[in-house]
């Protein structure tokens, strides 16, 4: 087995494992009402439907799924319920796909601006990331630009040292764009792949928050014009519908070009995943699914339902 497939191989047990809390919390409940019902009929919707919104899978995506059950039962005469799991299946796979982003080759350098809350996993998600993009061969810059939360640069430092990654810092309680202004200016220098930058988690309102990320998102522009900004979010899988609310307040205030799913391994509310690409159509990127160095993977649509329903 080649180093690749072997690499694959091993992150998909990770992922299984990882997700067994969720697997346990929604296939097999499904499992229970196929067992107990022999025809797909109203009353096993009414109790599909039931579990679903209870999985975290959310209303609108729920509604979505049974109408896609009840149009597949109708146009290919399906009756047992027994293939309940793998309709399921199909569309939560072809949902995930529609919703993918299409890479584009690009040889431009990169700016990751990494957001979030405070608690989430941001800071050891960029470590994680920055070890990911080095190990596949890019030269990776980590700008530590939560600069109002004492213990993240000292945090961002260690993940860096871990990773094997420069990373731009200064004093706490610094401008963080002041940081972000160095970065780049070592990001040119150094001739970069990508910059990494962790920004502050502090959520107290809307209107703070937008002008935090609109004075580094000023300083991005005027001075990295060349360079190609993706916003990743990271959302803590444990908080559930909580962080729908959080994706659709960021959504509203910057562009968000990608998700990282945390804390995946510690939760049963995986199927979050779902209604968060469903209803804001931003691709998930990363989910995470330990607390090691490479426990951060990129999330594959297919590997996460099988994970899932196997």
């Amino acid at each position: 087995m080649d180093k690749e497939n072997k690499e694959k191989k091993g992150f998909f047990a990770k992922l299984k494992e990882g997700l067994s809390k969720t697997k346990k919390n929604f296939t097999e409940q499904i499992e229970n009402i196929i067992f107990a019902h022999r025809k797909i009929d109203d009353e096993f919707l009414e109790e599909l439907e039931e579990i679903l919104i209870t999985s975290d899978m959310g209303v609108e995506t729920t509604l979505d799924i049974i109408e896609y059950i009840k149009q597949e039962v109708k146009k290919n005469k399906v009756d047992d319920t027994g293939e309940i799991k793998n309709l399921i299946k199909k569309y939560l796979v072809e949902m995930l796909e529609k919703h993918k982003e299409v890479e584009t080759d690009n040889t431009k350098q990169q700016v990751l601006l990494i957001v979030g809350v405070n608690g989430v996993g941001k800071t050891t998600s960029i470590g994680k990331i920055a070890y990911r993009l080095k190990n596949s061969g890019q030269k990776v810059i980590v700008a530590a630009a939560d600069t109002f939360r004492a213990a993240a640069v000292e945090q961002l430092k260690e993940w860096c040292i871990r990773a094997n990654v420069d990373i731009i810092a200064s004093e706490n309680g610094s401008d963080p764009g002041a940081v972000i202004f160095d970065a780049i200016q070592a990001a040119k220098a150094r001739k970069s792949d990508i910059l990494i930058c962790d920004t502050a988690g502090r959520l107290h309102n809307k209107k703070n928050l937008m002008n935090e990320l609109s004075k580094l998102f000023k300083i991005l522009d005027k001075e990295f014009p060349e360079a190609k900004i993706n916003v990743y979010l990271v959302i803590d899988a444990t908080t559930g519908q909580n962080g729908i609310i959080q994706a659709k307040l960021f959504a509203e205030t910057c562009q968000l070009d990608g998700l990282i799913l945390t804390k995946l391994d510690g939760t049963a509310k995986g199927g979050i995943a779902f209604p968060i690409i469903n209803e804001l159509n931003i691709p998930i990127k990363y989910v995470g699914v330990g607390e090691k160095i490479d426990d951060l993977q990129p999330f594959d649509a297919n590997d996460f339902v099988n994970a899932i329903f196997e």
